[in-house]
């Protein structure tokens, strides 16, 4: 005999599995199988109404399945956090797409039924397509959402997200994520293929560790402040503040950097001693203790002349410390970027 608390557990069982929608149709297939003194545990669960996903979306679901006949496959939605039972936030059709009552009934006369009270597609302005996701999704990383790049652009969030997808948006999984962002950003598709890059095509890195899609207080909607704070959440080494800090580097890594890829080592935009060059006057002098070859006749140094430094050579050779150096320099100032 099946005593009141194994119901109780049952029914706390059934009412997890009612939560998603292969849950939903499993439940409904063992109503059949209950004695009939289970009828009070399925009335307790509200199983005997249509609804497919979510209660009151049956008027959707009655013709929007997952045939495709009536439009697109849409049932997908009840395996995502938009159909989850649990969450009283959770929205119906009705809460995206309007009531959409001349959708429904179809006046007469009409040769095409009316489209729903709001759609997403690009015939509609993204600010009207954005209120649905607005409404809820606001605040915290969406802050900035207003004045962002991309929404003054006229990107609205379904270009980006797929809200129907059965638990996989594309824009959200690292591992699919880039592809999304070079639909639009081809430039950078090209800069990440070269020989220098951060680790992204290899999967470690993905574009939402540097920048927040969703806007942000700094450039280039970087996640923090600027574009220094940003890299430094990786390069601490770099971040300083030192003894002797150079210039250039405290004020944007990008001055030197292309974070996106080069063709040059380190991402840099040039190779040393060109990158070098295009502030620093250049120069064939060296430290008179680097003096270790005879003078060549007429340059007054040793060995050193300005081809020598520009084949095959860097000013990082002897300037080690570029980002900024402890050492002390009572002599030159050319030696506070030198390791010793």
């Amino acid at each position: 005999m099946i005593t009141k608390r194994r119901w109780a557990t049952a029914a706390t069982t059934l009412r997890a599995l009612t939560r998603t929608l292969p849950g939903l149709a499993l439940v409904a297939g063992l109503a059949g199988m209950l004695p009939a003194h289970a009828g009070e545990l399925l009335a307790s669960l509200q199983l005997g109404k249509a609804d497919t996903v979510l209660r009151g979306d049956a008027k959707c679901t009655a013709c929007h399945d997952e045939t495709g006949k009536d439009g697109p496959k849409v049932l997908s939605i009840g395996k995502t956090k938009h159909g989850t039972f649990a969450d009283g936030r959770t929205p119906t059709c009705i809460s995206c797409h309007g009531d959409s009552t001349a959708h429904m009934k179809k006046p007469q006369g009409d040769a095409k039924r009316p489209a729903p009270d709001r759609v997403f597609n690009k015939s509609v302005p993204a600010e009207v397509q954005d209120q649905a996701c607005t409404t809820c999704h606001k605040g915290g990383n969406r802050m900035f959402w207003a004045s962002s790049t991309h929404r003054n652009r006229g990107v609205a969030c379904v270009t980006c997200h797929d809200v129907h997808n059965e638990g996989h948006d594309k824009a959200r999984d690292k591992a699919t994520q880039t592809e999304v962002c070079y639909s639009c950003h081809k430039e950078q598709r090209v800069q990440m293929s070269r020989m220098s890059h951060h680790p992204v095509p290899e999967g470690k890195m993905a574009c939402s560790d540097c920048h927040n899609p969703h806007g942000s207080a700094g450039p280039k909607q970087l996640k923090k402040d600027s574009v220094n704070e940003t890299c430094n959440q990786c390069h601490m080494e770099k971040r300083g503040p030192f003894v002797h800090n150079h210039q250039p580097v405290v004020e944007d890594c990008g001055n030197c950097h292309n974070p996106h890829g080069t063709t040059t080592e380190s991402m840099l935009k040039m190779r040393p001693p060109f990158l070098c060059q295009s502030c620093h006057t250049p120069h064939a002098a060296v430290q008179p203790q680097l003096k270790t070859s005879p003078v060549t006749p007429g340059t007054g140094i040793a060995g050193w002349t300005g081809p020598t430094i520009l084949q095959g050579r860097s000013c990082m050779s002897c300037h080690t410390q570029v980002h900024g150096s402890n050492n002390p320099s009572t002599s030159s100032p050319a030696s506070q970027f030198m390791f010793r």
